[in-house]
């Protein structure tokens, strides 16, 4: 693997009418340099005047979003530099990622970190209603027991399967949510929570939340590969995600990864819907006799359930069993590879609930294969890694959605209509 460069400052300017855009870059910045910055070295990285600089630090300070962490100094560098940094309580976020099978539920400070969390099975999941009442009383019993004043709550950010209308804040038909059918979510738990509501896809927060608390692997460009119920695949370039002109980017599950793999509904044969979701592995398992069939259409609790039964019989030894495990690494390789191809990224990052139980496998089996499908290997290795962040990667995504909306320098800031 290839060591990660430190990630690039964003460039301010000093145009007239662009400081909220140079003030995202300036606690961008900070955000940046876990063991904080000076003024000094805020005007190197920014391009920003000293005025300007320390103008928005000022700001920022009384704002109570940064601190003053001390004070440095190095030889021939004149005297000691104050040192600035994030303050963790300055402001939190609500996260919340709807799962078929599982809601998580996560407070996150300005650092990234999780100060709170909670996970609740999803209650009758094809009923939208009473899973946005839970979502209401769990979001307000989280806040609570944290102890954290509501005032320092910037907002609610949910993270549900795709496709989604990020105009309207409502998910679009998703496969895995039957009954959901441009569901009103942001404006029904703005009502409900008195917050404001960011809603995005799973697998672009999952990206988010790597970006703002993955550390080295959410720098740079990268393809988030989530492995939840089904498949998706969050992309960041240049340290900004990409979300497409709809805000449904990253839908890969008519990629093919097996020419020779079983049909797909949308007629063609191996795609990845068909062919390395846990319900194609777990389909797989048990028309091999590797584990009992269960009812003839599981339930995403089922699924997950059936696929631990596959993941411990590889474990134990069963050469089946792991052949299955194996042959879905090899396949994600070369629809990885499609991506990788086409964007070239520095790093590939997988993560989402199913992760952890095939990590060591992916990790062994995928870069070499990705090696040999990739276009750039003669001029260097592409980097794959786990998250960062853990398998809550979606519901800190989700927080973190509303951190990035709030603070991060993104081009959308620059309009100045």
């Amino acid at each position: 693997m290839t060591g990660s460069a430190p990630p690039a400052a964003r460039r301010g300017t000093n145009l007239p009418r662009m400081g909220d855009f140079n003030r995202s870059v300036i606690f961008d910045a900070i955000r940046r340099a876990p063991e904080g910055c000076s003024r000094v070295e805020l005007v190197e990285l920014t391009g920003l005047s000293t005025q300007t600089v320390s103008n928005i630090a000022r700001r920022l300070l009384d704002d109570e979003l940064i601190v003053e962490a001390g004070k440095t100094s190095a030889a021939g560098l004149g005297k000691p530099r104050t040192i600035l940094r994030l303050n963790p309580g300055g402001l939190y976020a609500v996260g919340v990622h709807i799962d078929p099978a599982v809601m998580t539920f996560v407070l996150l400070d300005l650092t990234g970190q999780v100060v709170a969390h909670a996970r609740h099975r999803t209650p009758e999941a094809s009923d939208p209603e009473h899973v946005m009442e839970r979502i209401r009383d769990h979001v307000e019993g989280l806040v609570a027991d944290s102890g954290i004043a509501r005032e320092k709550l910037v907002g609610l950010g949910l993270a549900a399967p795709g496709p989604i209308d990020q105009e309207r804040g409502t998910i679009v038909d998703p496969p895995n949510l039957h009954g959901w059918h441009r569901v009103p979510l942001r404006e029904a738990l703005e009502d409900a929570t008195g917050l404001p509501v960011l809603v995005d896809k799973d697998v672009t927060a999952a990206a988010v939340a790597e970006t703002w608390s993955g550390g080295a692997s959410g720098t740079g460009s990268f393809v988030f590969l989530y492995l939840g119920t089904g498949i998706g695949a969050g992309l960041a370039l240049g340290d900004e995600l990409m979300r497409g002109v709809s805000g449904n980017a990253g839908e890969i599950g008519h990629i093919v990864a097996d020419a020779d793999g079983p049909p797909c509904a949308c007629g063609q044969r191996g795609c990845i819907a068909v062919t390395i979701t846990p319900q194609a592995m777990v389909e797989e398992a048990e028309r091999l006799g590797v584990i009992r069939a269960a009812a003839p259409h599981e339930t995403p609790v089922e699924i997950d359930g059936q696929f631990d039964l596959l993941c411990a019989a590889a474990d134990a030894g069963d050469a089946v069993a792991g052949g299955i495990l194996e042959l879905a690494a090899d396949r994600t390789a070369r629809a990885v590879a499609v991506i990788t191809n086409l964007l070239d990224v520095d790093r590939v990052v997988f993560g989402g609930p199913f992760w952890s139980r095939l990590e060591t496998r992916y990790l062994e089996r995928v870069p070499p294969r990705l090696a040999e499908y990739s276009a750039t290997a003669a001029l260097r290795t592409l980097e794959v890694v786990g998250t960062g962040v853990g398998e809550d990667v979606a519901a800190v995504g989700a927080a973190s959605l509303v951190l990035e909306r709030t603070f991060s320098p993104t081009a959308d800031r620059l309009l100045l209509g």
